[in-house]
């Protein structure tokens, strides 16, 4: 990682207010929805779907996505006037950066405790996938796609990919369900990859919603995000661009909705039509933000959200480095985290509202770390 300490200008500023404040909106609510008091008790918002379907916790990871491609509308600029020799090296780079720290906090703290003593994880049964390495996934194909294809061409290789992975999905999966948990093509790919140990268990069997084949329509998120920033760069933060946002915004959630007939919305596998729901869905929010932030001039909230979207791959960093340490420090007999959360939460509220009251708490840390970040100018990008 590299910090930087350079003060974006005036233009600068207001080019991103918007995306800073969406990008901000999504790690907060990445966090509050990934660290919950108690895992058992959930307010039905702040889950994730149980297999097809969708929550607004469900739109979190592909918004990031989006975002990640809304902000290389901006920032593959720089590379137009560069040699192809640099171009590919900083998006190599900066990819296998982001996949090398997605794996090393997959295995962090290294340890664990049992008994009151420190064991060494067994390394050849850590998860090889999870968010970072399919940001990392995303951020490499997507770049190198929109760098060699123009923008309407980008738009008829989306709609083939989205229409492959669904033929993927069909003819590899086991009928007479291919996406269900057990016998979807995702699974399938993964199993032969990789050892059922290196996958995530939290669906109860050996499968990865991060896992390789699920990634190639993930992909499709940060190209929707650049398209859509290229076209507020040519139209401009105003009503017009607004309403025509929200309009391609209803006709993708149309489309998605009517195609879930066939092909169900669904983030574990994330199928095509989850792609274009939450796609639909990020084209109205950031309509939404640039009517209240741009049009309105309403801007005195905002700065809450900026703290969180000036570091945000660092501050998502630190949100699973503190919690993993809390799970390894303990005090009168019990980790940090539950000493923390039986005495500070669950002794004056009850189970659903501790466990909301904690993941805010912690939020809220985070957002400290970032503000205090912001407010010494340092800006730490991968």
């Amino acid at each position: 990682m590299k910090e930087s300490t350079h003060k974006a200008t005036s233009v600068h500023k207001q080019r991103y207010f918007a995306l800073d404040v969406l990008r901000g909106l999504t790690i907060a609510l990445m966090i509050l929805v990934n660290t919950p008091g108690s895992w058992s008790t959930i307010y039905a918002p702040f889950k994730h779907a149980a297999w097809h379907g969708f929550t607004i916790t469900d739109l979190v990871f592909p918004t990031f996505l989006f975002v990640i491609g809304n902000a290389a509308s901006f920032s593959l600029r720089k590379y137009e006037q560069q040699s192809e020799q640099v171009f590919l090296k900083k998006i190599f780079k900066r990819s296998v950066l982001i996949f090398i720290i997605g794996l090393l906090l997959n295995a962090f703290p290294f340890v664990f405790r049992e008994g009151g003593e420190f064991f060494l994880k067994d390394f050849s049964k850590i998860r090889i996938m999870g968010v970072l390495q399919r940001i990392a996934l995303c951020y490499l194909f997507g770049s190198l796609i929109l760098h060699y294809l123009k923008l309407k061409q980008v738009l008829i290789f989306s709609s083939i990919l989205l229409l492959f992975y669904w033929f993927i999905m069909w003819y590899f999966g086991t009928h007479p369900d291919p996406y269900s948990l057990d016998y979807n093509a995702a699974l399938k790919l993964d199993l032969l990859v990789f050892s059922p140990e290196n996958l995530y268990r939290g669906f109860g069997i050996a499968f990865d919603p991060e896992g390789l084949l699920s990634t190639i329509p993930a992909i499709v998120n940060v190209l929707a995000g650049y398209v859509a920033g290229k076209f507020i760069q040519k139209n401009g933060n105003n009503g017009s661009t607004v309403l025509k946002l929200a309009i391609a915004g209803l006709v993708l959630l149309g489309i998605a909705l009517f195609w879930a007939q066939y092909f169900p919305i669904n983030k574990a596998i994330w199928t095509s039509t989850f792609v274009l729901y939450s796609t639909g869905w990020d084209l109205i929010i950031l309509g939404v933000l640039i009517l209240i932030i741009e049009v309105f001039g309403f801007k005195k909230w905002t700065y809450f959200f900026e703290a969180f979207g000036k570091n945000p791959l660092f501050v998502f960093i630190m949100s699973g480095v503190v919690i993993q340490l809390m799970f390894i420090i303990f005090i009168e007999g019990q980790s940090m985290k539950s000493w923390l959360y039986n005495n500070f939460y669950l002794s004056w509220l009850n189970d659903y509202n501790a466990s909301l009251v904690f993941a805010l708490s912690y939020m809220l840390l985070m957002w400290l770390i970032g503000y205090i970040l912001d407010r010494k100018n340092i800006y730490i990008k991968v």
